[in-house]
């Protein structure tokens, strides 16, 4: 029969004393309003539906093909846009005109 391993040893670490007691957490204007609405019964049920919704898949994971091209149109047609605004104002700009 073979005997285990010995164990390693492994020195005992003192905490200083802040990490060994830690102040309370500070009563931030945040942490205030999260106790206030878990303690109104309407807006935690409007706190949890939210967090249902957002748990929710995303159009863009039901249909990726179709965000996909949704989205190359619409940024197609922004940078048109801007392209020929740009293009637009440089050309008045040479002709001098006054905007």
């Amino acid at each position: 029969m073979s005997t285990p391993p010995p164990q390693e040893h492994h020195a005992r670490v003192d905490l200083p004393q802040w990490m060994r007691n830690p102040e309370p957490p500070r009563r931030t204007l945040g942490r205030r309003l999260s106790d206030l609405v878990d303690a109104t019964p309407g807006l935690w049920e409007g706190r949890r539906a939210l967090w249902r919704w957002r748990e929710g898949s995303r159009f863009s994971e039901r249909h990726p093909v179709v965000s996909a091209i949704v989205s190359f149109v619409v940024v197609a047609a922004v940078a048109t846009v801007l392209v020929a605004g740009a293009a637009y104002l440089f050309a008045r700009m040479q002709a001098g005109d006054r905007l």
